[in-house]
């Protein structure tokens, strides 16, 4: 079984350990070489973790914390109870210690909360740093000065200076940056890492790709649950309770049962007009479907550009255009294939003779219509939103479907007392 773990890629051998009856974890974690160790450890499930260090003498927990970079020890300290942490802490050396500590002290969402203190001195700490490609240039109080890679140095001609290889225009960070910016400016620039400096261009730390990736992945699916409607969760579904997940749904499902209430509103107002043409209430559900779709269409393209920094506010009005030319298209596309299926199936296949030629133009404008507004007001929210300081993911699909909703009733009952109400009363 050793010889077998030995051979085996550290994510694998963690889903393995998913895989079989906990209280045998610690026998085959126990068999792992000392190289595997760490590499596995961080790849397991958190639950899967604290059983681990319970389990765990002090002398095994500190070697294990003494082989963990210290930004993987950060995250492992994040998702555990306070007794396990106090173990952690207390098995990691002074200097471990401290540079957790500091790291833990930046905002949970900081570019400080992801990256690692430990890139100094190829020779020295090579083998312990997290990534020895890049190399960073400071002064003697470890301000900021240029960047130079491992390949340069070792190809360049041998009197050639650090001075006269670095890139002096760095990009870098700042320790309380927001860390989705910091991971979309890793990923843009194409970096293995980005240097993290504080206000007073200090060097502090560094963000490598893996822990952007990680960042990026969280961020997705954040995004995702506030679009869906569901209160964003870091744990996997299948851990959740129940309790928590009616938790996290339950206030969406109330805001919008109540915003609803608008909409309701509306139809009520116009129910004395509606009984003299019942016929109309028919295409209520299509009319209002169509709005919301095409409404979280355009917000689902915009957050997305947001979130990948292709557009801001300055861009409101390049988007706005882009949109109500999209929704042109499709309102027109659809009012020409919702004219065919009304006199088709509604009039001649069905039957119903009141779908007559002043209700089929109205319900047609009024899609048309709503599919423009619609990409309008999907496109504008989340810009809005980012512009003031709002996750734009919060405009998303929920909120924008009920205000399209009321907007689509509104302009279907206006068209509908111009032209349909007059001719069948």
């Amino acid at each position: 079984v050793k010889e077998t773990l030995s051979e085996m890629n550290p994510i694998d051998i963690a889903e393995l350990f998913g895989e079989i009856p906990p209280e045998r974890v610690a026998t085959l974690f126990r068999l792992l070489p000392k190289e595997l160790v760490s590499e596995t450890f961080v790849e397991m499930d958190s639950d899967l973790q604290e059983k681990l260090i319970l389990g765990f003498s002090d002398n095994e927990l500190r070697a294990l914390v003494g082989e963990l970079y210290v930004d993987d020890t950060v995250d492992i300290i994040e998702e555990m109870p306070a007794n396990v942490v106090k173990r952690i802490i207390n098995s990691a050396d002074p200097s471990m210690r401290s540079d957790i500590n500091q790291i833990l002290k930046y905002p949970k969402d900081s570019a400080g909360s992801i990256m690692t203190t430990e890139f100094e001195r190829i020779r020295r700490v090579g083998t312990d740093s997290e990534t020895i490609y890049t190399c960073y240039v400071t002064t003697k109080d470890k301000k900021l000065l240029g960047v130079v890679t491992v390949k340069e140095m070792l190809l360049c001609e041998q009197d050639r200076q650090v001075n006269d290889l670095m890139e002096e225009n760095v990009i870098f960070a700042y320790t309380d940056e927001d860390r989705e910016e910091t991971a979309n400016r890793l990923r843009d620039y194409g970096l293995m890492a980005l240097p993290v400096v504080d206000r007073e261009q200090r060097l502090v730390g560094i963000v490598t790709y893996d822990d952007a990736l990680d960042v990026i992945t969280e961020e997705n699916e954040e995004d995702f649950s506030k679009m869906a409607g569901v209160m964003p969760t870091e744990t996997p579904y299948i851990k959740t309770s129940v309790f928590k997940l009616w938790k996290a749904r339950i206030p969406w499902l109330l805001l919008l049962m109540i915003s609803a209430t608008f909409t309701g509103a509306i139809i009520s107002g116009f129910e004395d007009k509606l009984a003299g043409c019942a016929v109309l209430i028919g295409f209520i559900p299509m009319l209002m479907d169509t709005g919301g779709n095409s409404g979280s269409q355009a917000s689902v393209s915009v957050i997305r550009a947001i979130s990948l920094g292709d557009i801001t506010i300055k861009d409101l009005l390049r988007v706005l255009v882009k949109e109500v030319c999209v929704g042109l298209m499709c309102g027109a596309a659809l009012a020409i294939c919702n004219l065919g299926k009304m006199f088709l199936v509604d009039r001649l296949i069905m039957g119903n003779g009141n779908v007559e030629f002043q209700v089929m133009l109205t319900v047609c404008l009024t899609l048309s219509l709503t599919v423009v507004i619609a990409k309008m007001v999907g496109a504008t929210l989340p810009l809005l939103a980012k512009a003031i300081g709002l996750d734009p993911a919060v405009m998303a699909a929920p909120l924008i479907s009920t205000l399209v909703d009321a907007i689509s009733l509104l302009i279907y009952f206006g068209l509908a007392s111009l032209l349909v109400l007059p001719y069948f009363s």
